[in-house]
């Protein structure tokens, strides 16, 4: 069954606009289930992120799409989602933002280490293993909180350093997904873009430790789910290192603090 829960729309700023647009397409290509996750807003009170949703943008987005889900319903299964960072001194507010919402699910992607403003981009090249821990660390931290449904470009850290330290590090990162029982997403837009994830080595100590993996076409425009050879590729690979695939998601809301 062709699958997807990671798609984003014209509200992060760095995606086209048309959620009917994203659905067609997905129709066309066969999906039969179809989720969108776009860059979740942040509860910031002294910044503006531009690569997000803002906080008064989230009614539309998830309003647009119950609309969508109900009209499509019996053709498309269509699912209400976030991508969101790991901040740990915003994660309660986070979630209290989102309580009102008839949202479904959460999906781990940690572009950040620490915070956004003036915290680590993970996607700049590092050699120190302190920075490769942090990252560990933090995400290790979200899974452990139970909130995220899927752990999305988990190999997103660009580390430099020696092969050896890289993988003790993810090793460790893909046995606490495992534990946490949360899937990892093999990431299509960073395979198709040549981007440096996903990282071979990355998903060869996740086929060691066992993990759940799940095709994830982060989609920005609705032409980027019309690539068969890209899920092909993709399965092929995933297939060569005997990983466990699965198609669809346990879906987990998870609640705000009182």
């Amino acid at each position: 069954m062709k699958t997807n829960y990671h798609a984003h729309t014209h509200r992060c700023n760095h995606a086209e606009t048309g959620e009917r647009r994203y659905i067609e397409a997905a129709l066309k290509e066969g999906f039969k289930i179809f989720g969108f996750a776009d860059h979740v807003p942040q509860p910031y009170t002294d910044f503006r992120s531009g690569m997000r949703m803002q906080p008064e943008e989230t009614a539309d987005y998830v309003n647009t799409l119950c609309a969508l889900k109900e009209e499509y319903r019996g053709e498309i299964d269509v699912h209400i989602g976030f991508e969101a960072e790991y901040f740990p001194a915003l994660f309660d507010d986070l979630l209290r933002l989102l309580e009102p919402y008839p949202y479904e699910y959460l999906m781990l992607g940690q572009h950040f280490l620490d915070h956004e403003r003036g915290g680590t981009y993970v996607a700049v090249p590092c050699a120190e293993e302190a920075g490769l821990a942090h990252y560990v660390d933090q995400c290790a931290e979200a899974l452990n909180t139970g909130a995220f449904s899927c752990f999305v470009h988990p190999d997103i850290f660009r580390f430099t350093g020696e092969e050896a330290v890289y993988r003790a590090q993810m090793r460790r990162l893909c046995r606490e997904a495992k534990g946490c029982g949360v899937p990892l997403e093999y990431n299509l837009l960073g395979l198709g873009t040549h981007r440096h994830y996903p990282n071979p080595i990355f998903w060869e100590e996740a086929a060691a430790v066992g993990n759940k993996v799940i095709l994830g076409w982060d989609a920005h425009a609705p032409s980027w789910l019309e690539q068969p050879q890209l899920e092909a590729s993709a399965v092929s690979f995933l297939d060569s290192l005997g990983l466990r695939r699965i198609e669809t998601l346990t879906l987990v809301r998870p609640r705000a603090k009182a």
